[in-house]
């Protein structure tokens, strides 16, 4: 299998991405806990392979920004 350098060494394959985002729920419950169904499609997308951690962290922020009062 040739090393995709999108994901880093540990993340190559599905099962290893899903293996991933448990850790990072461990080591930070709100992923988890505070995770809207946006959120959960994005991490879907994540370790299917359609997109990185950090394009799933800047599609985040993205919307968060967009969300956010001006007042």
């Amino acid at each position: 299998m040739e090393c995709n350098s999108k994901y880093g060494p540990c993340a190559q394959t599905p099962a290893q991405r899903y293996y991933v985002l448990l850790r990072l729920q461990d080591a930070i419950p709100s992923l988890r806990t505070k995770a809207t169904p946006y959120a959960q499609q994005l991490y879907a997308s994540y370790v299917a392979g359609d997109l990185s951690w950090t394009e799933v962290r800047h599609a985040l922020n993205v919307r968060h920004c967009q969300q956010a009062p001006t007042g």
